[in-house]
């Protein structure tokens, strides 16, 4: 099966206008094939880099090996998903392409796709959390929005950036931006000087998450 991005590959431009979890993606250049990982460059990543690697290759690729690859990864490394859940995705997505029209359709599992891939919670939680208990909380923040960074749906973002806004004010102004951002998104046409000006928006806004406001 070929990308997930590539599907209707006359209509990539609606694909990215729609998707939520393409205004997300900071796994550049990791749609790596199915046998890299065991590549001596994925081995190399860190764990919280490879489990990146692994969701998006299979967000974006919805087959049997690579489900194979993140449910031997969570398994090795102590972790928990329902991969019987996300299989019926796969073959909801199997009968979806063999649909013409179906881009609503495939956007509505999408959706749904993404929003178990932030139940696979980013490993850079984990580090705030560890820095929270040790009193350190500027560590506790940079690690916490460097995994939303690595969230994909909606919902998940703003409840994790909800979550700061008692020690980190600017986590407010951050949920204000991407509400706006959404708006934008939604509204958007599918031209290319439309999606060119949404990636722009998309990548000031990640830019923003990611600079650390020290007040």
């Amino acid at each position: 099966m070929q990308l997930r991005f590539y599907i209707w590959s006359m209509n990539w431009s609606i694909i990215f206008a729609i998707a939520i979890a393409l205004l997300l993606l900071r796994v550049l250049y990791l749609r790596i094939k199915a046998n890299s990982v065991h590549s001596e460059s994925f081995k190399n990543m860190q764990t919280k880099d490879q489990l990146a690697v692994l969701k998006e290759c299979l967000l974006n690729n919805p087959s049997r090996t690579n489900i194979e690859n993140l449910s031997d990864f969570v398994k090795n490394h102590g972790l928990e998903a329902d991969f019987g859940e996300y299989k019926t995705y796969i073959d909801m997505q199997l009968r979806i392409t063999r649909q013409k029209n179906a881009i609503a359709e495939d956007n509505e599992l999408y959706a749904k796709e993404s929003a178990w891939m932030d139940k696979l919670r980013p490993l850079e939680f984990a580090e705030a959390e560890e820095a929270k208990s040790s009193g350190d909380t500027q560590a506790y923040i940079e690690r916490s929005l460097e995994g939303i960074a690595r969230l994909y749906s909606d919902e998940a973002i703003v409840a994790e950036l909800a979550r700061l806004v008692p020690i980190y004010g600017k986590a407010s102004a951050l949920i204000d931006s991407y509400r706006k951002l959404m708006e934008a998104r939604d509204t958007s046409g599918a031209d290319d000087k439309s999606l060119e000006k949404l990636r722009k928006q998309r990548d000031a806004w990640m830019d923003d998450l990611l600079v650390t406001d020290n007040g």
